[in-house]
């Protein structure tokens, strides 16, 4: 299995601030390469991800005589972060990461069908268990919802015109594959809107976003690691778009301030008090960049458990 490189690697594991025999959660094991470096680093892990295959992989590359009895892995969605601790005994924790990326592993592979580049059935789920697959979204979805939904995930300037096309083309057979649909796309947006990547990135993006529920409960889910950190921990999320990152930025903010009524009030009357302090944003280096294109839309935000 291919894996890509971890992104942001060293930032998030200085930033985790990992100490020997604490416990860690990575809510989006991947590749395991993030969470490997917490074990390196002499902590504790448990580690979640949806797709079995990531499961797999991590049960080979972590299956070392220095990590035995130090890690959990477990086949569940991260929003699920406190049903997860609880069914393991575990109270509170030292540090937490989430790196909201999609894997390499999931876009090369042409059956998973993440991809424009590559011909496979439409998918795009992280897990062969849910229920809803990207053929059903491009296949059922009417019009206008197919429109908001590239518009809304991922600011696509021409949703109206695609979806349109996409309805105009099932009309004759359902859309079946990745390369069917990227097609159409292509189609769809006009060629001088086409030097900036593929006219696909986005519809891809969007659909994918959708068939996995990427941004529900997010916020929520951030509420709950926080109230679980241990004082002086960090929870460590990276986002890989403007969405998901306003989501995280907001949840900070929120979490970062004591009081939050209106400012027109004289007084404060809610009673909020902040329950971490932010530790600010960092974007990939010049060398990253230039060893991993990935990491370009990056964005690694931290905060610490008053």
């Amino acid at each position: 299995m291919s894996y890509h490189v971890p992104v942001l690697y060293n930032e998030c594991l200085d930033n985790l601030a990992v100490k020997k025999g604490a416990t860690y959660f990575d809510g989006t094991l991947g590749g395991a390469g993030h969470s490997e470096g917490i074990l390196m680093r002499g902590g504790n892990l448990i580690a979640t991800d949806l797709d079995k295959d990531a499961i797999a992989n991590a049960k080979v590359r972590l299956a070392k005589p220095e990590y035995e009895g130090k890690f959990t892995l477990v086949r569940d969605n991260y929003k699920n972060f406190i049903n997860i601790l609880d069914s393991l005994g575990v109270d509170k924790i030292d540090g937490a990461l989430l790196d909201l990326g999609i894997s390499s592993h999931q876009i090369d592979e042409p059956e998973r069908g993440f991809s424009y580049r590559f011909d496979g059935r439409l998918d795009m789920r992280m897990s062969d268990e849910q229920p809803l697959s990207a053929y059903d979204v491009v296949n059922t979805y009417s019009e206008e919802k197919l429109a908001d939904i590239l518009y809304l995930y991922a600011e696509e300037r021409f949703s109206r015109r695609i979806a349109r096309n996409v309805v105009n083309a099932r009309k004759n057979k359902p859309i079946e594959t990745t390369l069917e649909l990227a097609e159409i796309v292509k189609q769809s947006v006009p060629m001088q809107a086409q030097k900036n990547g593929h006219p696909a990135k986005k519809t891809f993006q969007a659909i994918r976003i959708e068939v996995n529920g990427e941004l529900s409960g997010l916020d929520e889910v951030i509420e709950d690691i926080i109230s679980r950190l241990n004082s002086g921990s960090r929870l460590c999320i990276i986002t890989f778009h403007s969405l998901e990152d306003r989501i995280v930025k907001k949840a900070f903010a929120l979490h970062s301030t004591d009081c939050i009524c209106d400012k027109k009030l004289p007084i404060c009357i809610c009673g909020h008090k902040a329950s971490v302090k932010s530790l600010g944003k960092i974007k990939p280096t010049k060398e990253e960049l230039e060893n991993n294109s990935r990491s370009a839309s990056a964005t690694l935000r931290i905060i610490e458990k008053i």
